[in-house]
């Protein structure tokens, strides 16, 4: 087993991590996206077609009913997992028990979802679902405070941001190229599993001593979780530009299946998701690393996230106005190129701000609620405005307008360049 060397847990990390570390890191951040978006981009949709008439409901409504309780789910669960980890002494460590344990959950969890006879089944799955990835996922965002040096998490976050949109590629491909449901949550699943195994298996985590953990209290725990924006603004504005953003990405991603089949009247709506998928991650590796790196070597976050957000902006805009299969395909690639800037460089921006070395994990998680509430948000938004206000044209140029106040509002942090 490699051992990378690191200062204890409460300390700012000064040796820079191996390329080894990064590229096991990576695999296993990139092994629970597959297991999130085999499912987001496809799976639960066709479920959620199946289901509807059942149900008493559309299938734009059950699907925004079941992952909206899934995102729920995850704003709980990416945060307290994410304080239990801060608090782990396991011989393994603080950070590796949570991956093993959150990942296995997961499998079993996306296996369940394969059985679903209903909607309720469906919905009972998908929580359980992002409950425990959520667990894997807030253990290993934390390791990259916990190791990676201030002028090396742009390039990190990069690395950890092109597995990601790989992982929403191969969890797309995995659904779609399985031949069914079931086969598509089993193949999700147990990529899931393998994708994390050489990081657990070839890299050791570092330990917090028993005597370095504070003493339990309920009232302490749960008051943890409030990061007052008063006391510490720069985080308080990076969380909501983060939100803003993704509110704006989860609004083009929710109804994508359905926008190809309803709007552009596109043969294979499925195929065509993995397509658009495929594009966007084309674009989006291409500078994702490319950000980070240009990031850590000029000392600076803020203007590669604001001009990334414009971009994306104006890319979601061209979906609104060029409701077209060639619209579809250049908007893709332009998003690709303006979230692949934003994901490594809004990540090191974020560990910049962190307020306190010894809650990493718990903050990170305050954070990445940042992710997953637009997941709740989304399905609320888009519902009326698809099926009362304007339809997809209405959304997406909603969604721009969300993406670029989100950009704009990154000038708003002082402490970060």
């Amino acid at each position: 087993m490699t051992t990378v060397r690191a200062p204890g847990a409460p300390a700012e990390p000064v040796l820079p991590v191996g390329r080894g570390w990064t590229a096991a890191l990576s695999l296993a951040n990139g092994a629970i996206w597959v297991g999130w978006f085999g499912p987001l981009q496809i799976l639960l949709a066709s479920q959620a077609k199946d289901f509807a008439p059942g149900a008493g409901m559309s299938k734009e409504s059950l699907l925004a009913w079941v992952t909206g309780a899934g995102a729920v789910v995850s704003l709980v669960a990416n945060p307290v997992f994410g304080a239990l980890s801060d608090r782990t002494t396991a011989r393994r460590g603080r950070r590796t028990p949570w991956i093993v344990a959150g990942t296995a959950g997961g499998a079993l969890s996306l296996l369940l979802l394969a059985g679903a006879g209903g909607p309720w089944s469906m919905a009972a799955g998908w929580c359980l679902a992002q409950l425990t990835l959520n667990a894997a996922f807030a253990a290993v965002t934390a390791a990259v405070p916990d190791q990676v040096p201030r002028l090396q998490r742009g390039a990190v976050g990069g690395w950890l941001g092109a597995a990601q949109i790989l992982g929403v590629v191969g969890g797309t491909g995995l659904a779609t190229a399985a031949g069914g449901i079931t086969a598509g949550y089993v193949a999700c699943a147990v990529f899931t599993v393998l994708g994390v195994l050489p990081y657990v298996l070839r890299y050791d985590d570092l330990r917090l001593a028993p005597e370095d953990r504070p003493p339990w209290s309920w009232r302490a725990f749960v008051a943890g979780f409030w990061l007052s924006p008063r006391r510490h603004p720069d985080l308080g504005w990076a969380w909501l530009t983060r939100f803003l953003i993704n509110l704006s990405n989860s609004l083009v991603l929710l109804y994508l299946l359905y926008y190809l089949r309803d709007r552009v009247r596109y043969d294979d709506p499925g195929r065509g998701v993995l397509v658009l998928t495929a594009v966007n991650s084309l674009t989006l590796v291409a500078t994702v690393v490319v950000g980070g790196v240009w990031s850590d070597r000029v000392g600076r976050r803020k203007p590669f996230v604001v001009w990334s957000g414009v971009l994306m902006a104006v890319a979601t805009a061209a979906l609104s106005a060029w409701q077209t299969w060639p619209g579809a395909i250049v908007a893709a690639a332009v998003l690709g190129l303006g979230f692949g800037v934003f994901t490594s460089v809004d990540f090191a921006l974020m560990t910049d701000v962190l307020p306190k070395a010894a809650d990493r994990g718990k903050d990170l998680g305050v954070i990445n609620v940042a992710n997953a509430l637009p997941q709740v948000a989304a399905p609320a938004l888009a519902a009326p405005l698809v099926n009362d206000l304007g339809g997809y044209r209405t959304l997406y140029l909603v969604a721009a307008v969300i993406g670029l106040a989100g950009a704009v509002l990154v000038n708003r942090i002082h402490g970060v360049r």
